[in-house]
């Protein structure tokens, strides 16, 4: 099967069934590999921050590699046997996609209103903000912050990575392809999600981790940005769009966190951004799209159908690239 329509049916199948809970799911793996390794990275270095920086670039070595390998692996075994390799493939692929999962959790919180406790107990299992005091719009909010963050983190990162293995598959079957690649990305996001954190002794045993998935998600997030308003209908609007995706975006302690958002706000007019309150405290966002309306249920969902736009978008523009890609390297 060719690594286009490998792509295709990974991102059809997420779309149609998002993450089933009955089906294993590879990051619960990498949580679990983290988890233990984390252990024993805390046992020997104790408190010391040159042991646990140490100690956490091996741990994200470890598990990073571990995953791309385990990709890798089921890339063979689908060259091998196809009958048992391919559909491993397939599902591999698509667990690495969020964008329908995503799509449904959000749209949960938003069927649930105006049932604000069955709303705020939707959204904690999407979001790391207190949410038990939440006002409607306050729900709304985080809701579209949602949305638009973990965009990119859950569909438009992994794809990005997914269509650069396809493209080194095509290349050659024996180098790592979508699979080795998407894993490795989804495993540095999981250690990021995990470990990520400036507290405690999390502040050196994350860091590789959390700077491994900042680096693999900045191309991607300003690509996101630069797309956008062709999918939003808007070309024209491209440079000014990006810059001020870039501008608001800039203040987020996170690189790509506050980009993304800001990139979505632009491109459907909706103001994001603001006090949030966490379990270490109250952080204040940056306002992202000043002008713009404040999100209703409408928004969200404009923001939703617009990462589907996207990636309709994406797939347009880079499965004719890969099928051209095979079909010259074919008369090499």
């Amino acid at each position: 099967m060719s690594p286009a329509l490998l792509v295709l049916l990974a991102c059809g199948l997420d779309r149609w069934l998002g993450d089933p809970l009955w089906w294993p799911h590879p990051v619960e793996a990498m949580g679990w590999a983290i988890g233990r390794l984390r252990r024993a990275v805390e046992a020997w270095a104790g408190d010391a921050p040159r042991r646990l920086r140490l100690g956490g670039a091996l741990l994200a070595l470890l598990v990073v590699a571990g995953s791309g390998l385990a990709g890798w692996g089921i890339e063979a075994l689908a060259r091998r046997a196809p009958l048992v390799g391919t559909p491993l493939l397939v599902l591999g692929l698509a667990s690495a996609l969020a964008g329908g999962s995503l799509a449904r959790a959000v749209r949960d919180v938003l069927e649930a209103l105006p049932d604000l406790p069955l709303a705020r107990a939707r959204l904690a299992r999407i979001v790391g903000r207190e949410v038990s005091q939440l006002a409607e719009a306050e729900i709304l909010r985080a809701a579209a912050e949602t949305a638009a963050e973990n965009a990119v983190d859950g569909l438009f990162a992994p794809l990005f990575w997914m269509l650069v293995g396809a493209a080194l598959m095509v290349l050659g079957p024996s180098l790592p392809g979508p699979l080795a690649l998407a894993w490795s990305f989804k495993a540095a996001s999981t250690l990021d999600s995990m470990l990520g954190y400036r507290h405690g002794r999390l502040r050196w045993l994350g860091s590789a981790g959390a700077r491994l998935d900042d680096l693999l998600t900045w191309l991607p997030t300003r690509l996101v940005a630069l797309s956008l308003p062709l999918a939003a209908g808007h070309p024209r609007q491209t440079p000014r769009w990006f810059r001020a995706a870039l501008r608001d975006g800039a203040p987020d302690p996170s690189p790509n966190a506050g980009v993304s958002e800001a990139a979505f706000a632009h491109a459907t007019d909706v103001r994001l951004g603001g006090a949030n309150t966490y379990p270490d405290g109250v952080r204040i966002k940056p306002i992202l799209a000043a002008a713009g309306r404040a999100p209703d249920a409408e928004a969200v969902e404009r923001i939703l159908d617009l990462g589907v736009r996207l990636e309709l978008l994406w797939l347009l523009l880079a499965l004719p690239a890969l099928w051209g890609l095979a079909a010259w390297s074919t008369l090499q």
